[in-house]
């Protein structure tokens, strides 16, 4: 008895020129991807958070000893009426009031939904208009105190409708 089992021939064969082609159709996909995901990455977020890190990073240390003195503490809440409430306050609770804040909401992926925000005093925090879609936030408030300290805080959050 023979262990050999027949076969029928389909009449195709698999090719050097059929192999060529699933290779290059494969890495062509695979090569695709990648261009696009690259395209995307640098097209939606430019990754520049300082013009020069290097000299940034010089008086970085005495900058936020300065800015850990004032002790200030911030916090955010959306209520949901398109309204943005900034709370800051000392160590001791009380409110600040700072001689300069400016703000700025923006996304951290792409600055197609940046927003310079008006900020303005009610009822002991500063208040704006916002106008938000669910996702992650970063509230940038950049600031003087009175006596001419620095101040910069980055509040992260997430919004959901």
């Amino acid at each position: 008895m023979s262990d050999v089992t027949p076969t029928t021939d389909t009449g195709r064969k698999l090719t050097g020129r059929h192999v060529l082609a699933i290779f290059v159709m494969g890495f062509g996909l695979i090569f695709g991807v990648n261009f696009f995901m690259a395209y995307s990455a640098v097209s939606t977020f430019p990754g520049m958070e300082v013009s020069s890190s290097y000299a940034d990073s010089q008086s970085f240390d005495l900058r936020r000893d300065a800015q850990e003195a004032l002790g200030w503490q911030a916090s955010v809440t959306v209520p949901g009426d398109g309204t943005l409430v900034l709370h800051l306050l000392d160590r001791d609770g009380a409110l600040v009031a700072p001689a300069e804040l400016t703000a700025l909401l923006t996304r951290p992926t792409n600055q197609l939904d940046d927003q310079t925000l008006v900020l303005r005093r009610e009822n002991g925090a500063f208040v704006a208009p916002v106008a938000l879609s669910d996702g992650q936030w970063r509230l940038r408030l950049t600031g003087v105190a009175r006596d001419g300290t620095e101040y910069r805080h980055n509040i992260t959050f997430r919004y959901a409708e």
